[in-house]
């Protein structure tokens, strides 16, 4: 396992020369909950906005309010320390008041892809053992499905329903696309053999909760990830860890309690969930919440509400610089700008900076690090790069077989240890066991990216060892996919591959053999419109292209990399 604290002292190593001179190179993590920052900002704060969603403000009090009736609710609902509970929701205020809920109710988070379908839902509560589940109400018949569908004694026993509507005003600009889900108040739904309450009555809650007992080496949050394995496993994260990484990302990027935060990359991802929402609320910082990406809405907000720190994917600085209103929007409150999941193109970072000054600082992170490992300083970040290694973080390049540590400039494995490393992986001791490495006396968790160090101590992607798509900064993991359309009747086999995208980077594309029957009865567009409807839309393939057989080895095993290495010509 790796080590419960800082690297005690850190070697000098070339990247220090680059070290902002106002930041320690570690920090210990505070030995106090997650649910303690909200205590402490809403002491400190408590008439100020925390949460901005369209028209509606949320001040710290309220937040902190609302936390402690929905932890009543769902103790009285026989939430216990240490349950797993499911969070489902869009980007929303609700999704933090259920987060903060389920610490202070001493439980903990299990947040799940708003956009996954009812037959992954299945995972998110089996796996777990999770039996209740805070969701959107629009997201709840695919949950409450996934959850019939169960054996009796794992579905869930009690659900509560939220509306989006909930925490929006009268004068809310809602985009037209999205009135369906977000505007529209859905009847609650019914749950054979357990119970559905709605959000207003959580928060009518009159008792108080019981003693909040965490201390800093209890899971708080169990976020999935996905791999070459197919079903998604759980990181187990504990309120240290998360801590960690909350307080260095204020640090890293100068916030303050006058900060103000746009958060529209999504909350159940380890990005948002931590440098967005966990390092705003222990900033006492008014966090301007969206709930999906739209180029004028973002527009706007960060010309209202004088934005000054906004963490993203490139791609949504493409997209809004693209915007032909861009004009009308006031960027010049930014104060920082960074963010990753791909690259930011060298001619967007030069506009950036040449017209607000700005310098994208691009990072790099996994699940299992609580988001950031590596940084570019804000003060010197290099283009196309990962960056350095984030506060408290050992990381090293080694030859993914021999463990030898890799000269500057050669590829190898990218390893890291720090206090924000995971715990290990749900249920998965051997999963756990082979994620880490001893690598000079320490344990370190093994990337699976291949990666080089330049002479400055910068890191840059070079390679992926683990097979993974990446479509615009969301990661698919091609055995998912693979085991999801083979519950199909007509497929007989598929082999997912990546294929290059100029927007997204890369999409996602299936080589599938038909059953015999299926042949001339079944499209390439009736499987896409198939995985479509099963399984969330980011994973589902934009291209399948049929086939008599797959390529195999003389073991009989699908030869993807073969595939992969001729779709370029494709």
């Amino acid at each position: 396992m790796p080590d419960a604290h800082a690297p005690e002292a850190m070697a000098e190593r070339a990247h220090h020369r680059f070290w902002p001179k106002r930041l320690p190179r570690s920090i210990r993590p505070p030995q106090t909950s997650l649910w303690f920052n909200l205590v402490v900002s809403a002491q400190r704060y408590p008439d100020k906005p925390a949460l901005v969603f369209f028209d509606r403000q949320i001040s710290y009090r309220e937040l902190h309010d609302q936390a402690e009736r929905v932890a009543a609710h769902l103790q009285a609902q026989g939430v216990e320390a240490g349950d797993r509970v499911i969070l489902l929701m869009q980007n929303c205020p609700q999704w933090v008041v259920a987060y903060y809920a389920i610490l202070r109710a001493n439980a903990v988070v299990v947040p799940v892809n708003p956009m996954n379908r009812a037959e992954e839902l299945k995972h998110y509560i089996t796996d777990p053992d999770a039996r209740v589940a805070i969701c959107a109400a629009d997201l709840a018949p695919d949950l409450l499905k996934a959850s019939a569908e169960q054996p009796a004694e794992q579905r869930l026993r009690h659900v509560l329903v939220s509306h989006y509507s909930d925490a929006m005003g009268p004068a809310a600009e809602v985009p037209d696309a999205w009135q369906t889900w977000l505007g529209t108040r859905h009847p609650l739904p019914e749950l054979p053999g357990g119970q559905v309450s709605d959000w207003r009555d959580a928060l009518a809650t009159a008792q108080a909760p019981g003693v909040h007992d965490r201390t800093p080496e209890d899971l708080c949050v169990l976020p999935y990830t996905s791999g070459t394995t197919g079903l998604p496993k759980g990181c187990m994260h504990t309120h240290a860890s998360i801590a960690h990484n909350a307080m260095a990302s204020c640090l890293w990027g100068n916030s303050t309690a006058e900060s103000v935060t746009l958060l529209v990359v999504p909350l159940f991802h380890i990005t948002g969930m931590v440098t967005g929402m966990h390092a705003g609320i222990y900033a006492g910082a008014t966090i301007v919440v969206m709930p999906r990406w739209d180029r004028e809405l973002a527009g706007r907000l960060i010309s209202s509400w004088r934005v000054t720190s906004w963490t993203n994917i490139p791609t949504m600085v493409i997209d809004l610089l693209a915007s032909p209103r861009f004009s009308e929007y006031d960027l010049s409150s930014l104060a920082y700008i960074g963010g990753g999941g791909a690259a930011m193109p060298q001619a967007v970072a030069q506009r950036l900076q040449d017209a607000y000054a700005l310098r994208y600082a691009e990072g790099y992170g996994l699940t299992e690090t609580a988001a950031p490992s590596h940084s570019n300083p804000p003060d010197a970040p290099k283009q196309q790069c990962l960056g350095v290694p984030f506060v408290s973080v050992d990381a090293r390049v080694v030859n993914p077989d021999t463990l030898q540590e890799m000269p500057v400039g050669e590829p190898g494995e990218i390893i890291m240890r720090g206090p924000s490393v995971f715990s290990g992986y749900w249920k998965r001791p051997d999963a756990t066991e082979a994620a880490f490495v001893m690598f000079d006396g320490q344990l370190y968790f093994r990337s699976g990216d291949l990666g080089r160090v330049d002479e400055d101590g910068y890191f840059f992607i070079t390679d992926r060892l683990k097979r993974m798509i990446n479509a615009s900064g969301f990661k698919v993991w091609p055995a998912e996919v693979e085991a999801l359309m083979f519950r199909h009747p007509a497929i007989a086999e598929a082999c997912v591959i990546g294929t290059q995208d100029a927007y997204r980077g890369e999409s996602v594309k299936a080589v599938v053999v038909l059953r015999g029957e299926a042949r001339g009865r079944v499209s390439e567009q009736d499987i896409i419109a198939w995985c479509h409807e099963n399984m969330a839309v980011y994973k589902a393939p934009r291209v399948v292209q049929f086939v008599e057989a797959l390529p195999k080895s003389g073991s009989g095993k699908v030869m993807w990399r073969l595939l992969q290495e001729q779709e370029p010509a494709a």
